[in-house]
Formats: C-alpha cells, structure tokens, sequence
C-alpha cells in the first residue's frame, strides 16, 4: 500500500492555496490528514479535497509536528516567521515566497531543471519555490543550456496580476468595467492605471535601477543553474491579463544552435509543449493556452539575425499553477518519493 502523508497548506484560503488543494486533488497526491491553515479570521472555513471537506485551522496555533509536509504560500512575512517553527518541529517546508529564496544553505528548486537539489533541504528542513517568471523561463531554456550552455539571457516579461493576488485581479476588472460604463476608476494595488495600460514596474526598484522582481531572476538563475557566470538582463512588465505570464526571451548561447535543432530539444524536455507554427495563431498564448494547463509554452522559435549565436522564445506558463502551485507538488512529490 502507498505510504500516505499528513500534510499542512498555509495560506489555504489564498489564490495560490486554492490552486494547490485543486492540484493535491488532481494529482492524488498520498495524503492521509490535511491541516488547511490561514488567519484566525478564515478558521472554521471549510475546503474540499480529495472527496472530504476540511475545516481550516488558525495557523497561530497550529502544531507543525503533526504535518510531515508544510506548503507554505500566505506571503514573506507569514513564512518568516512560522516556517522556521515548522521546519524546528520536523515539518519540511516547501515556501513559496521570496524569504528564503537566497539563503546559500536552503535549496531553490524547478522540478525539471535541478531537482537534484532537493537533497539539500536537510540543511534546515526548507525548500523554496522561485519566483513564477524564473520557473517558466528555465524550464524553456534548460534543455538549451544542457545542450550548448548560455553565456547572456535577455528577457522582458509580460505578467498577470494574478501574480498580485486577488485583489489585483478585482483591481483590473473593476476598472475594465467602470471605464466601460464611463464611471471612475479607483486606483489602490498598482501606481497606476491597470485597465487598458501596461506597466513597467514590478515590485519595488533597486539602487541600480532595475526592480526587485527583475533582480530575482539574475539571483535565482544562477542559483537554479548553479552557474554564477551566466548573465541576465531582465524587465518586468505588468500587464491587463487575469492568468498567465509571457516572456520574451533572447539567449546567446555558448555554441550556435538553430531554430529547428532548439525545436527538436524543446519538444522532447519534459513540462514543455511546443506550439510554432508560422501562420496567423500558430503560438501560444497566455489566457487561450497556458491558463490552467500545467506545461510551459513555447512558441516563436527563432535564430537572432543580429547575432550569431542568438536564439528567440516565446514562452507561456499559468503564473498561480506552474509558477507557484504546481511546482510546489512536484516537489513534495520527489521528496516524498526519494527522501521521506
């Protein structure tokens, strides 16, 4: 019989919590007791999975010695504090916020790329998720990187706000209707206008002029590759989408390698799906392919004719599935396989 596990989700009642009780369902994952953990506020609320409803506790008194596994997605601040007091009763930790991401001794994991990694958590029982726009972007590009290495990434993203949480989605579709019907808009989540507008700003902006969000995927690249040599040169773009990050990205590669050899490695990588046909709707895009799907899309492959050893992606990937939720399981799957 499978060994079953006793697990915690903290931030149930999120965007990101939601989408992980789905996919525990979906996936069937081995769960024996669910502890669905928020603020005292959501305590008593009750979840559905695996065929059961489940009451949510307050997550201030919750005993983590209880759960084997703790997935953590309620924000920095919350995992600052009470991953730590999991990861001390013996619950693993899989966090999905920014806190840990850095720290040397905790290991930054994308199932396809360095799942080898998580045999580090032992260092302090804790293992982080990295930012959604890093995940997709090395899931598209590792097969490149294993096949010809990557000296320089360049990439522009275009995010959802989804990424924001809910209420930027209310943000978004509140104003959309409002401008619709002529009335005014309020402006709270982002520094201005949402609806109809993109915004090159995301998160909060750095000494040298890039953004937090930008620099997560310089840190968190050469981290996950293990290759601090490798450059990245990122911008971070918020745009009027509810679900589903796109990226631009441009790569010089170490030894030149074409459109239809990148093509061939794309289409055989696994959490990748390769739609590039050269006609009109022949690419993936965020909102019509990638939302809830758990693949990495790729599209627009195609060698840079302003350089030699120069490759172009167009990538798509649901920002709260694959770049949270998703990953987040398959890397309690692999732990619970190999290590627990």
């Amino acid at each position: 019989m499978k060994k079953k596990f006793d697990i915690c989700v903290v931030g149930a009642t999120g965007a990101v919590g939601e989408a992980i009780l789905s996919i525990l369902d979906e996936r069937n994952f081995p769960i024996d007791n669910l502890y669905p953990l928020a603020s005292a506020n959501s305590a008593g609320k009750k979840v559905l999975c695996q065929g059961k409803q489940w009451a949510v506790q307050d997550l201030a008194k919750f005993d983590f010695s209880k759960a084997q596994v703790g997935l953590f997605s309620a924000g920095g601040s919350i995992s600052a504090k009470y991953a730590l007091i999991a990861a001390e009763a013996g619950c693993v930790v899989i966090d999905n916020t920014a806190h840990f991401r850095r720290d040397v001794d905790i290991p930054l994991i994308v199932p396809e790329v360095n799942p080898h990694a998580i045999a580090k958590y032992t260092q302090r029982n804790i293992i982080a998720n990295p930012n959604c726009s890093t995940i997709q972007m090395l899931v598209a590009l590792k097969p490149i990187y294993d096949a010809v290495g990557i000296n320089r990434i360049n990439v522009a993203t275009y995010q959802a706000v989804s990424g924001s949480g809910k209420e930027a989605i209310n943000e978004l579709t509140s104003q959309t209707m409002n401008l619709l019907n002529g009335r005014d808009i309020d402006i709270e989540v982002y520094p201005k206008q949402i609806a109809f507008n993109v915004i090159p700003h995301i998160d909060v902006f750095q000494d040298n002029g890039y953004t937090k969000e930008e620099m997560k995927m310089v840190w968190e690249t050469q981290k996950i590759f293990e290759d601090e040599a490798i450059l990245v040169n990122p911008s971070a773009v918020r745009v009027p989408v509810i679900y589903g990050h796109s990226e631009a990205i441009n790569v010089e590669t170490k030894t030149k390698i074409t459109a239809v050899e990148a093509t061939q490695l794309l289409a055989k990588a696994p959490g990748i799906k390769v739609i590039d046909k050269r006609e009109d709707g022949g690419y993936a895009t965020p909102f019509v392919e990638a939302t809830n799907h758990d693949e990495t899309f790729v599209s627009r492959i195609r060698e840079d004719i302003s350089c030699e050893k120069g490759l172009n992606l167009w990538v798509v990937s649901d920002n709260i599935r694959k770049g949270a939720a998703l990953n987040t399981i398959q890397i309690a799957e692999i732990l619970i396989e190999k290590y627990l």
